[in-house]
């Protein structure tokens, strides 16, 4: 089977089974820290073993790395790593807030830049955002495309969950001038909603960003035609590691990275 095909199977599994969760006092229940060094949740916990059960029952030959079960060798000889946050918006998801997804992506490398397929699963609505590469970003059957035209509202997503007060300052301006920001709780589904054309940027300089949260995102906004920057404005790439944090920043267009990057002198 190909990874696109079973990350799609994965992901609708985990939709089944966490819808009715969301929102419960059971959803919160603490399950420990997890790999990723954030408390584990049941609904995170839930998640995460639907994904592991379902690749262990079709023998996916593959290594997972999870946000909270960490690396787990499902093979000798691996394909290639699965990269799992089977929650992301965990928070949301505790709450009830319908803006959490699970995503996932399949790499046949050590290597962001080696991300072959990424889904990334509303499991609020269950719209399914998906891309393999070198075809085209999906939103379920519908081919999607990052914002190309000048926007009626600029929408500029950012992400400043626990930001240091220097960089509060330093983008300042983005809040200052003519955008509308915006920050939804679930970076993954933040940039599925950039691939779609709904969000002109995305941008999270926090250095706190993990690979698991965004490596299925990071390919579904290339094939969707945005770019992704790191801070140095390279095109991001990274190992896979959990030590790793990435900060980068999303663009729809060279016109609107510009702009912004000029209100934040970067």
């Amino acid at each position: 089977m190909q990874p696109i095909n079973v990350l799609k199977e994965a992901s609708k599994l985990v939709y089944e089974n966490v819808k009715g969760l969301a929102g419960t006092k059971a959803a919160a229940k603490d399950h420990g820290v997890g790999a990723g060094g954030d408390i584990s949740r049941k609904i995170d916990v839930v998640a995460e073993k639907t994904v592991l059960d379902y690749l262990k029952k079709i023998k996916f030959e593959c290594i997972v790395l999870g946000e909270e079960c960490g690396r787990v060798e499902l093979s000798k000889n691996p394909k290639g790593f699965v990269i799992m946050d089977a929650i992301d918006g965990s928070a949301n998801a505790v709450r009830g807030i319908p803006f959490f997804c699970c995503s996932l992506a399949f790499a046949t490398e050590d290597k962001l830049s080696s991300v072959t397929a990424g889904v990334v699963t509303d499991l609020s609505t269950g719209d399914m955002y998906w891309a393999a590469r070198g075809r085209g970003a999906y939103c379920n059957s519908k081919r999607i495309h990052v914002h190309k035209e000048k926007p009626v509202y600029k929408i500029v997503g950012v992400n400043v969950s626990g930001a240091k007060p220097s960089l509060i300052k330093r983008i300042q301006p983005l809040f200052e001038n003519s955008n509308h920001a915006r920050h939804l709780g679930a970076n993954a589904l933040e940039l599925a909603l950039f691939s779609r054309g709904l969000i002109d940027i995305y941008i999270d300089l926090r250095e706190k960003i993990r690979v698991t949260d965004m490596a299925a995102g990071y390919l579904i906004a290339r094939e969707a035609g945005g770019k992704i920057l790191d801070k140095n404005l390279e095109n991001l790439d990274s190992d896979l590691s959990y030590d790793t944090r990435l900060s980068f920043i999303a663009a729809a267009n060279d016109e609107l990275l510009k702009e912004i990057l000029r209100q934040i002198k970067l």
